[in-house]
């Protein structure tokens, strides 16, 4: 109210949700909160794999000899942390119907930190790859070796993970223009 009894033109807006809107807002967070619960799973059993790769000799070589296979170990280490905070914040975020953080930095926060570890996976995955081809031209990969198997899987299982981080960044990016667009996370 001004002082001299009229309202205010910039007076306070209170968002109406209908039932259907909230429903479609839960199931996009259950869709983001699968698609992180798959790249946690698919990145950590990546790092599982390449953590216990070893050739079955002795004297043989291993996964820390590598320095494509240590980078490929430490990217899919942290992206499985990164997804288990982010499934933490998604179960949040259904339960509560709100952001860990406020709401701008949430959706920033989110797209941001997708784009850098998917590009960081892609890179080391990459990485990863070309080593492995490079073992195969060579003696240290034959055909009773389960090194290059268990590497083999460990980089296939890491791109399994950019994609699923992949489409969680997309549906971050929509929220972002969703934000921008409308001064929400989602268009209701």
């Amino acid at each position: 109210m001004r002082s001299n009894g009229e309202q205010s033109s910039h007076h306070h807006q209170n968002h109406f949700q209908s039932t259907v809107s909230v429903q479609k807002l839960r199931r996009f967070n259950t869709l983001i909160l699968a698609f992180r619960v798959s790249t946690f799973c698919l990145s950590l059993a990546s790092s599982i794999f390449m953590l216990t790769t070893s050739s079955s000799n002795s004297s043989s070589i291993r996964w820390f000899d590598y320095q494509a296979f240590r980078f490929v170990l430490a990217s899919n280490a942290i992206v499985a942390l990164y997804s288990f905070f982010e499934m933490g914040v998604s179960v949040w975020e259904i339960s509560s119907g709100a952001t860990l953080l406020p709401e701008f930095l949430q959706v920033w926060f989110d797209f941001g930190h997708d784009q850098v570890f998917a590009y960081l996976l892609l890179s080391a995955n990459s990485a990863g790859t070309e080593l492995a081809r490079t073992l195969k031209t060579t003696e240290t990969c034959t055909s009773t070796n389960s090194f290059c198997v268990q590497s083999d899987i460990s980089i296939a299982l890491g791109f399994a993970g950019f994609l699923f981080l992949g489409f969680s960044s997309l549906l971050s990016g929509f929220r972002v223009v969703c934000f921008i667009f409308n001064g929400s996370r989602f268009h209701l």
